[in-house]
């Protein structure tokens, strides 16, 4: 089967691909996304959605169906898992106004879902369910993935957003994921479930000895998302089998009570090993390019995983739409394809791999467990301005100028980084 060698064939139908065969189609480019389970779905719990993200999914239209299922949080803490102790907190509500968008949390199948409807909603974009890729060749002109069941799809460039275990990225790079020896259980739960509360209008950081614990509401407040993460002594002592649920327990059994009683609640069913990928020069190699996961898989610490692989897709539809202006044949030619993802590699490679070495730092921070380290870390927050956003400037911005008073979901002054213009 083929589909055209003027369209971009994307392997990974989750919120990286999704996103970006939206936001391709919207620049006039037919896309074919090729998923390869048998329905577009997302594993997985709570994400949160910061306003540099938030600004994008504006711009495209995708925010104000999302917000009515979403929850738009009070403030980020930052507190003390051993004691208790509330060390520091970001004003979410003001961060909106400084930055031009609100910040969300929100079910991650809540997102997919937007997206899946808006991306049905284009006539140039083809969902395949079923596909799964399992070889890549690019002819120079074009590039054809071969699918499990032998069937093989072309199209001028190949988009692997197929994960942190891409098959596409085989293709780039000659690597492995790198394992951190930490461990994640996570899930969601009815809110009335959850035998201790701290202030649902907060997202809230438990930082702990090799540790951390997370909680905030989700689904309009009705569902609770907690994220237990821990170092794995099991891992370390070169287990099969570890982060065991026994491992789980009994590395939070000595932790402050609000976390010891949102703990009693977590699901312990399904638990993720924590990878992340070393960040790349380069996500291209031909007609063949990374996104998302499979371009720079990243620790969840900045909490930008899945916004980073939206800000991707944001990127690649505005390198890419001279590639539509014409519709000729002339304007996929091999330099302009080469032109055009350089443009992409330019807007995103650097940006993503400051993303994904600043998140390791920030676990480093987190989950001190020296005494010396724990003191100095918990003194630095203390003292921290509520309104000193030095460290998220660069992460969330642009700032609005001085005197702008945006509404943050889009109406009001927007910052200069506008992602994509609507057809």
């Amino acid at each position: 089967m083929t589909h055209g060698t003027d369209r971009v064939i994307i392997t990974g139908g989750g919120i990286g691909g999704l996103g970006a065969a939206l936001m391709l189609a919207r620049r006039g480019i037919p896309v074919t996304v090729l998923e390869r389970a048998a329905e577009f779905k997302e594993v997985g719990a709570g994400l949160q959605l910061a306003p540099n993200i938030t600004r994008m999914l504006d711009g495209v239209g995708v925010l104000a169906d999302l917000l009515p299922h979403a929850v738009r949080p009070r403030r980020l803490v930052f507190a003390n898992a051993a004691t208790g102790e509330e060390l520091s907190h970001l004003d979410l509500e003001d961060a909106a106004t400084r930055y031009g968008g609100p910040y969300v949390v929100l079910h991650r199948s809540d997102l997919l879902d937007a997206l899946l409807r808006a991306a049905r909603a284009e006539p140039m974009v083809t969902l395949l369910t079923d596909h799964h890729v399992e070889r890549v060749a690019d002819h120079g002109d074009s590039v054809t993935v071969t699918c499990a069941d032998g069937q093989e799809i072309t199209g001028r460039i190949l988009v692997g957003a197929d994960g942190l275990r891409s098959v596409v990225r085989e293709h780039v790079v000659d690597d492995e994921p790198v394992c951190s020896g930490y461990i994640a259980y996570r899930g969601v739960v009815p809110i009335e479930t959850v035998e201790r509360l701290t202030d649902t209008d907060d997202v809230v950081v438990w930082m702990g000895p090799g540790c951390h614990f997370v909680q905030y509401p989700v689904r309009g407040g009705k569902l609770y998302n907690q994220v237990a993460v821990f170092r794995s002594q099991e891992y370390l002592d070169g287990k099969e089998d570890w982060g065991s649920p026994a491992e789980l327990d009994a590395t939070y059994a000595e932790l402050a009570a609000p976390v010891v009683a949102g703990l009693s609640s977590i699901q312990r069913e399904n638990r993720w090993p924590m990878y992340d990928r070393e960040p790349i020069t380069s996500w291209t190699n031909g007609n063949v390019t990374l996104l998302g996961d499979a371009a720079h898989a990243m620790l969840q610490y900045l909490a930008q995983g899945a916004g980073q692989s939206l800000l991707d897709g944001a990127a690649l539809a505005n390198a890419l739409a001279p590639l539509a202006e014409g519709r000729d044949s002339e304007r996929w030619c091999a330099g302009d394809v080469k032109a055009a993802l350089h443009r992409y590699e330019a807007d995103r490679v650097a940006a993503a791999a400051t993303v994904q070495s600043t998140g390791r730092l920030w676990g480093d921070i987190w989950h001190v467990d020296e005494p010396v380290h724990v003191l100095l870390r918990d003194e630095a927050f203390r003292r921290r301005d509520t309104y000193d956003y030095h460290l998220v400037d660069w992460l969330y911005g642009p700032v609005l100028d001085p005197g702008d008073h945006a509404d943050a979901v889009g109406h009001g002054p927007r910052p200069v980084d506008t992602y994509l213009t609507r057809k």
